[in-house]
């Protein structure tokens, strides 16, 4: 009988041990893997890196120092940067590249929402068939649609003087890709709330502006933050329509500023660091936003 109760003493002793000792294993396991994916995201985040760095402390190194391949700059130097201000359109290029990110991004903001808004809250002939008709836009290559673009423009006169800035922005002041994401976010408005400020006596535009845009605004956020990137480094389009020097936005005229200083590669370096200030600085700022419209877009089908 006494060992018995020895055999069953001993089980339990190490039922109890296995039972405290597994969270231990678990945390030395976890432990583990999270160390080697910290260690891999920072390995990629560096190679990542890499590049950046390397032009942006290429901008503050004198001409003679880059045939000595030193990766640090010994004399550091703001000179390039006046250097390229003084002897290019940069200023301009930057306001013309400015001017036509915000201009688009607000006008995809608020048609996108509109048309989003129209397409999920009311009920007409033919919605659905609307609806597909702008999903099957996103099955047309960008490419295809320059022709079109290119004379409309041309019958216009969009490519010439202050309207070529129209002329560059039109294509995308309303995206399909927008409609699609803000009809689809304003299912999480609740149609009770609507009809509520409808029997305060709210009009349409006010019940849009005040009462369903405010509830959605996290996707209004990532909408804007990925047009604005996407106007910014627009490349084919305005290479295109803009006619003139003046009227170039910051990638076409630093196209047009490498081959102008092809043989120095510090200024054209600190020309590409310049032109990337804005990006870093949206990234810096909204990155919550970014964040969060890539975590939404993915959970919203």
């Amino acid at each position: 009988m006494a060992s018995t109760v020895d055999t069953s003493a001993e089980r339990a002793l190490q039922l109890a041990e296995q039972v405290v000792g597994a969270p231990a294993r678990r945390r030395a396991r976890f432990s583990v893997w999270t160390a080697l994916a910290y260690l891999f995201l920072t390995i990629g985040a560096i190679w990542m890196m890499t590049p950046f760095v390397w032009m942006l402390l290429t901008s503050l190194k004198p001409a003679p120092e880059l045939v000595r391949f030193t990766f640090l700059p010994q004399n550091p130097s703001l000179d390039n940067y006046v250097r390229v201000l003084q002897t290019s359109d940069f200023g301009r290029w930057y306001f013309n590249s400015v001017l036509v990110a915000c201009f688009s991004t607000l006008c995809v903001a608020i048609f996108d929402s509109l048309v989003g808004y129209t397409l999920n809250k009311f009920d007409f002939p033919g919605k659905n068939l609307i609806f597909l008709g702008i999903l099957a836009t996103l099955m047309v290559p960008t490419e295809m649609l320059i022709i079109p673009w290119y004379t409309m423009s041309v019958q216009w006169n969009w490519h010439v003087g202050l309207m070529q800035y129209w002329g560059i922005a039109f294509p995308g002041i309303i995206t399909a890709t927008g409609i699609f994401l803000m009809r689809q976010f304003f299912d999480s408005v609740p149609n009770e709330l609507l009809d509520a400020a409808r029997i305060d006596g709210l009009h349409e535009p006010g019940i849009w502006w005040r009462i369903a845009m405010p509830l959605v605004m996290p996707a209004v956020a990532a909408l804007c933050i990925f047009n604005f990137i996407g106007n910014w480094n627009a490349f084919l389009w305005p290479l295109i329509i803009a006619s003139s020097r003046q009227y170039y936005t910051l990638p076409i005229g630093l196209k047009f500023f490498r081959g102008e200083a092809i043989s120095h590669w510090e200024l054209i370096m600190t020309g590409s660091s310049l032109s990337v200030i804005p990006l870093v600085l949206v990234f810096l700022i909204f990155q919550r936003q970014i964040i969060k419209g890539i975590a939404l877009t993915g959970l919203k089908g």
